[in-house]
């Protein structure tokens, strides 16, 4: 499974209304994050769970559902995060 499907398999439970998850890892080919076998993720998320949080709430909200990801298969990644109205 890509790392891109484990992202999308773990935000699964902040239940989307829509995600777009870029891989942009071969832009950043040579630099320290890659060479350790760390991707470079950009992604796009609207959910009803991050109504009422502020931008950093919602990145802990996301950092929390991909987990260990964050250690291991992601070394960066660019996030935004929206309500369904914004």
């Amino acid at each position: 499974m890509s790392t891109v499907d484990l992202i999308r398999q773990r935000l699964t439970e902040l239940q989307p209304l829509q995600l777009d998850i870029e891989d942009e890892s071969a832009l950043h080919a040579g630099h320290a994050g890659a060479a350790g076998g760390g991707g470079h993720y950009r992604m796009h998320i609207v959910s009803a769970a991050f109504v009422g949080l502020n931008t950093v709430a919602r990145h802990r909200l996301i950092y929390a559902a991909l987990g260990e990801l964050m250690r291991t298969k992601i070394h960066a990644l660019s996030i935004d995060a929206r309500t369904p109205p914004e």
